[in-house]
């Protein structure tokens, strides 16, 4: 089938349209529920999509409001759209918002790490690896300014070096403006390892993206030193509001705690010994338009609590939120109007830096109510009732 070749007076709406008609008679099936509404394709077709033929539609649900303090100090409360297809998830976390906002979710930390990208070089011998090595270290200033140069919007922040063999891992950090940045440090890596190439004989680029920087993939050096935006951010839950909103008590949920947290992702070997997080960043990466494989790192969060004097406090540790305020899906009509939802109340924090905190607080809220409806044996029950 030829779904490139289409007449170029074409409309990307009409290319849509195009391409389902000679699927369906080719393939003699009915794909009419994927037919888009004209305004919502705006520019996918050219830029998020190839060979697009339609557009398939996601629930979206109401969480909140939720109370945050943000790491400025700001506070706000949020609206959080989740786009999700997981009966009783939506009530779940609106439930985990009123019982933080009772107390208020806190953002005790928030570090930019910066999108990375690893650019894998193989040296012809053990000399060459050092003279490799000795290039990078010195010459930093240049491979830098080669990155620079493709993009006034990325900046190198921090680079890490890594030797295996005949192999050396150039793994550089950006700041990337509003975008998320993957596009935008490859290209910059890219140039890097051409301004390397030149300078060495003996040494070859063997590719821009080396898995030292983990993308879309979970790992330990992601879960302990941080990818994008690590963000931190607590609450503390009163006894009466563990028993009223909650139906559970703070033994309860702390044994929960213990056992799931501690005990079960340890027999699994988890890198994120949390609840559910990842069903939090899922939907909200999905609601306003993020790349939602980068739900992989997000899902390497540890939530961690403890018994109060007064109650029960709560803490999620999210070392890699991956988001980006401009670019790529973010453009959608219906995703930047979800993030315009989410970010509807300015903190003075740059907007990237606001949306990570957001999510933050958001997994903390489906945190909670997780954790209570499995310390009150709700959980079946819910699942039975919203889900089946």
């Amino acid at each position: 089938m030829d779904l490139r070749n289409l007449p170029e007076q074409l409309s990307s709406f009409q290319r849509i349209n195009q391409r389902r008609t000679i699927l369906e008679n080719e393939l003699k099936v009915d794909l009419s529920p994927l037919e888009p509404h004209e305004k919502a394709v705006g520019e996918s077709e050219k830029k998020n999509c190839e060979q697009m033929f339609g557009m398939i539609g996601m629930p979206v649900g109401y969480a909140g409001p939720l109370s945050v303090v943000f790491s400025n100090n700001a506070k706000t409360e949020l609206h959080l759209p989740i786009a999700t297809t997981e009966g009783a998830l939506v009530a779940s976390i609106n439930r985990g918002c009123k019982a933080v906002s009772a107390a208020g979710a806190t953002v005790t930390k928030s570090t930019e790490h910066g999108i990375t990208r690893s650019i894998a070089f193989r040296a012809a011998s053990a000399t060459r690896v050092q003279e490799l090595v000795d290039l990078i270290r010195k010459d930093e200033a240049g491979w830098k300014a080669a990155a620079h140069s493709t993009s006034g919007h990325l900046k190198v922040t921090k680079y890490d070096l890594d030797i295996a063999k005949q192999f050396v891992f150039l793994t550089i950090a950006a700041e990337t403006g509003d975008a998320m940045g993957m596009n935008m440090i490859t290209i910059g890596a890219q140039a890097i390892a051409d301004f390397i190439t030149t300078k060495l004989d003996g040494v070859k680029c063997v590719t821009v993206a080396g898995n030292v920087d983990s993308d879309k993939k979970p790992s330990r050096r992601t879960h302990d030193l941080g990818r994008g935006y690590e963000v931190i951010v607590s609450t503390t839950l009163s006894k009466d509001v563990i028993a009223d909103v909650l139906k559970s008590t703070p033994e309860a949920m702390v044994g929960v705690a213990n056992a799931k947290l501690k005990s079960g992702s340890e027999i699994a070997g988890a890198l994120g010994k949390n609840l559910h997080a990842a069903n939090i960043i899922a939907a909200l990466y999905l609601a306003t338009g993020q790349d939602i494989a980068h739900t992989v790192e997000g899902s390497l969060a540890d939530t961690e609590v403890e018994a109060t004097p007064t109650g029960l406090r709560v803490q999620v540790r999210l070392p890699a939120i991956i988001v980006g305020t401009h670019g790529g899906g973010t453009m959608l009509s219906a995703q930047s109007k979800c993030r315009e939802m989410l970010l509807k109340t300015k903190s003075g924090l740059k907007a990237k830096q606001q949306l990570a905190e957001s999510i933050a607080a958001a997994v903390l809220a489906g945190e909670v109510s997780l954790l209570a409806a499995q310390a009150s044996g709700h959980l079946a029950s819910a699942h039975a009732s919203l889900a089946r």
